[in-house]
């Protein structure tokens, strides 16, 4: 089973070592495909001097900062071509832990989407604030209401997708930009019929550097939950597939 992990980064040049060193310290370490928005703080050049001892180390190096959701659209577009069995995401600030790896591939053996989830009897979260914990149980409160998600952590980051599902959602129009990405390809995944599952994990918050958690995000995020809203309430039964270009 061929499985490649992907990591946007933007200014995480302080975890980029210690997230690395774990990753390849895994028993059978991944493949790892960065995707570095131009990082003022050198993350991408740092990141370049460790494909020296790590050749199953790439980066893909984009002019700014372009957002999450395309930085997970275009890396997964290119590495769909390349015939990986499963896909995996995660966060560059070590909130993720790369040793809960082996658990999501082996919970995608039965299912299309493993979440990481920290809404789920044994997850957790740890050092965050009353009122981002508050903020992200909100949301997905809102999520799975809204919605009819199954999915207690339809925002989370660290996930595994079987092909399979990822060559679909490849093909269909997810518009959503930054964190609120995430939310619509949960929201997708389960529309589309797919089985999704979640395994517990411990989410500890970011040591170095801030969140990109922004006012702005939160609300891209509202908006885009309210036109998934609007979807499944006005009788879009499917979610549509991407115009093809001319």
């Amino acid at each position: 089973m061929r499985v490649v992990v992907v990591i946007p980064t933007y200014n995480e040049r302080k975890n980029i070592e210690p997230l690395v060193g774990r990753l390849l310290a895994l028993p059978a370490p991944p493949d790892l495909f960065f995707v570095d928005d131009g990082s003022p703080d050198g993350t991408g050049e740092l990141l370049e001097t460790l494909r020296a001892g790590a050749p199953n180390l790439r980066v893909l190096h984009r002019p700014g900062k372009l957002g999450l959701g395309t930085a997970y659209r275009t890396a997964f577009h290119q590495l769909l071509a390349e015939g990986y069995d499963r896909f995996v995401s995660m966060d560059a600030d070590l909130s993720h832990a790369p040793e809960s790896i082996p658990d999501l591939l082996a919970a995608s053996q039965d299912s299309d989407l493993v979440v990481g989830s920290r809404y789920v009897a044994g997850g957790g979260t740890q050092n965050c604030s009353l009122f981002r914990r508050a903020l992200s149980r909100g949301a997905n409160s809102g999520a799975r209401w809204l919605l009819g998600l199954s999915i207690r952590d339809a925002t989370a980051g660290f996930r595994c997708y079987r092909r399979e599902l990822m060559a679909d959602l490849d093909e269909r129009d997810i518009r959503s930009n930054g964190y609120s990405y995430l939310l619509e390809m949960s929201y997708a995944t389960e529309r589309l019929g797919y089985r999704a599952r979640e395994v517990p994990i411990r989410f500890d918050n970011r040591v170095h550097e801030k969140s990109k958690m922004s006012r702005r995000e939160i609300a891209l995020a509202s908006r885009t939950l309210l036109r998934l809203a609007g979807d499944r309430l006005f009788g879009a039964r499917r979610v549509a597939r991407r115009a093809l270009p001319d």
